[in-house]
């Protein structure tokens, strides 16, 4: 089981975080009415809890990005993850937990948000392209 492995258990771990925080019952969380209010706290909280966990899936295959062939495919690995991830998530609040709701703009948010998370990771392996300095 290679992803359990110290590279790569932050991301995992993110991972039931977010299924753990997506999983509670959300009868207090603020409705979202229209497409205009979809910039609510609860969808920063989406951008966020996702920018984080790709953010985290990069950070432990780091070493591997630094191989040029293996770059584009592994961005698009993650990302197609934290796609897959951002809807399990949603079908979960849909459909199994309890006082929880499905959202397409949550889905929205959480796609949004993944793409911050390897945005900042992007940026920051360039910035330590230019620093010379080693993360591995």
């Amino acid at each position: 089981m290679d992803w359990i492995t110290r590279k790569y258990w932050p991301g995992s771990l993110w991972a039931l975080i977010i299924l753990l925080l997506t999983g509670l019952p959300g009868d207090y969380f603020p409705k979202v009415i229209s497409f205009w209010d979809w910039l609510t706290p609860d969808k920063l909280v989406h951008l966020f809890i996702f920018g984080v966990f790709t953010f985290l899936l990069l950070w432990g295959y780091r070493a591997q990005y630094l191989k040029p062939e293996k770059r584009s495919t592994l961005v698009r690995n993650v990302f197609g993850i934290g796609m897959f991830y951002s809807g399990f998530t949603e079908l979960m609040q849909a459909y199994v937990f309890v006082g929880r709701y499905g959202s397409v703009f949550d889905f929205l948010a959480n796609i949004i948000g993944s793409i911050i998370g390897i945005s900042l990771f992007l940026l920051m392996m360039r910035k330590n392209k230019r620093g010379s300095k080693s993360f591995t």
